[in-house]
Parts: structure tokens; C-alpha cells; sequence
């Protein structure tokens, strides 16, 4: 009910006011059934538009410091997410993450449209970065399909630290069906779950016309914040890379 209520009547026609999105290829997102819709992240803003514009309900795996935030902005925060039926990931890796893959299995073998950001993090800089397997793990073990998607815009609207979005209009880009039942059961291994990841991260590239940087997100500010400048690595996630 809070969903519905957030898209129709609240959040929904507010989003729309503000970045007037244009949406391209949403014929290519199955009416029913269960599919992984796998896009990049450039800002706070993604969380709430993608589920304006999609007609099918979308639950996204949402970092869990979303939900702990502190004070009002934080508890208001958490209560948007809970409310809205997201599912809380911890990014600590190892128990967290199979976690993480347990809770986007249960979706996804109910039927329903689970969307995850392969990257893992937005990325602070406009660039796209390296995806993280578990958006390959998930489409294996599920036998689903996936539809890459590319937010185009939404970077200049709300970068990371801006507080409230700039009035523009965004572009929101749905990608061909990406079927990998040629890796069936390939599952626990890494070659093919990389092999599909940087697939799932190529068709993203060409759908979004990023930069591309052949590192994660997280190791990439990190290295900026100790003054380590990070140029362009690769024409693309699985390519031959170049300096």
C-alpha cells in the first residue's frame, strides 16, 4: 500500500515534475515473470525514479546503512525504504553477501522484478566502474534473464553530496532481454560468473555512453582521497585493457 501510495500519489507525480524523464526501450521489460533489471548508479535520485517509471512493482537490494542512518533525516530515510518493501544488503562481504543472494533469490523465485546496481556503490565521478559478481550469481542460480538499464542524467541532477535534486530532465534507457542459460550450472564458477558480469556491464556501457574504469567503484574514491588520480583503464568490461 505505501509503494502504491509513494507512486501515484506522492512521490511518483513530484519525480515526474521535476526530471521530466524520457523513457526508451521499456518494451524490452517482460510484463510478468521474474528479471533482474541491472543498472548503473550515479545518484541518490535512481532509488526513487526507476520505480515511478516502471509499471511493474521493483524491489532493489539497498545498502543497509539506508536503513541505520541516524537523526531525523536518517530515521526518515529508513522508514521510506522499509516502507517502500526494499531489502537491506550489508556490503561486508562473505555471510553478508550470500545473505544479500538469499534475499534477491526469495524475490526473484516469486515472480517479481528484483533490481540491483552491479557496481556496488554510486559512483562518485559520472564514470561507469567495474560490476561485482553478484548480479551474475543471481541470474544463474535463478535462471532469469536480465535487462541492462542506464540512468543518463541523473548524475548532473543529484551528484553524491548534493541534498536536493536540480529541476532537469533525465533519460531513462532500457537495454535488450539478456538471456545466459548457455552458463547453466556454472554457477560457482568465477570465470563464467565474470564473464557474465562484465557482459551485463558492457551492454550498460554502450546503452549509457560512460567512461568506462576497469576498477571498483569503492577502491577508486579511495584512491582518490589519497590524491591518487584514476585515468581511464579499458574501452570496456571484459576488452583488452589499455593505459
Amino acid at each position: 500500500m505505501f509503494y502504491l501510495l509513494l507512486k501515484y500519489v506522492f512521490l511518483g507525480p513530484l519525480l515526474r515534475l521535476i526530471f521530466r524523464p524520457r523513457i526508451e526501450g521499456l518494451e524490452n521489460v517482460p510484463q510478468e515473470g521474474p528479471v533482474i533489471i541491472a543498472g548503473n548508479h550515479l545518484s541518490f535520485s535512481d532509488h526513487f525514479v526507476m520505480p515511478v517509471i516502471l509499471p511493474r512493482r521493483i524491489t532493489f537490494l539497498a545498502k543497509s546503512e539506508y536503513f541505520t542512518g541516524a537523526g531525523l533525516k536518517g530515521r526518515l530515510t529508513a522508514a521510506f525504504f522499509r516502507g517502500a518493501g526494499q531489502i537491506p544488503v550489508d556490503r561486508s562481504g562473505g555471510r553478508a553477501a550470500q545473505a544479500a543472494i538469499s534475499s534477491g533469490l526469495a524475490v526473484l523465485r516469486k515472480g517479481r522484478v528484483l533490481g540491483i546496481y552491479p557496481e556496488g556503490t554510486r559512483s562518485h565521478d559520472g564514470r561507469l566502474y567495474k560490476g561485482r559478481t553478484g548480479v551474475a550469481t543471481l541470474a544463474l542460480k535463478a535462471q532469469v534473464p536480465v535487462v541492462p538499464c542506464a540512468m543518463i542524467g541523473t548524475f548532473e541532477a543529484q551528484p553524491t553530496g548534493r541534498r536536493l535534486p536540480r529541476v532537469m530532465r533525465i533519460t531513462i534507457r532500457f537495454g535488450e532481454l539478456m538471456d545466459f542459460s548457455r552458463y547453466a550450472g556454472l554457477e560457482g564458477e568465477r570465470a563464467a560468473l565474470r564473464a557474465v558480469t562484465d557482459e551485463i556491464m558492457y551492454a550498460i556501457l554502450k546503452l549509457s555512453g560512460q567512461e568506462y574504469v576497469d576498477m571498483y567503484a569503492r577502491d577508486a574514491k579511495a584512491a582518490q582521497q589519497q590524491g591518487r588520480g584514476i585515468g581511464r583503464l579499458g574501452r570496456g568490461p571484459g576488452q583488452e585493457q589499455t593505459r
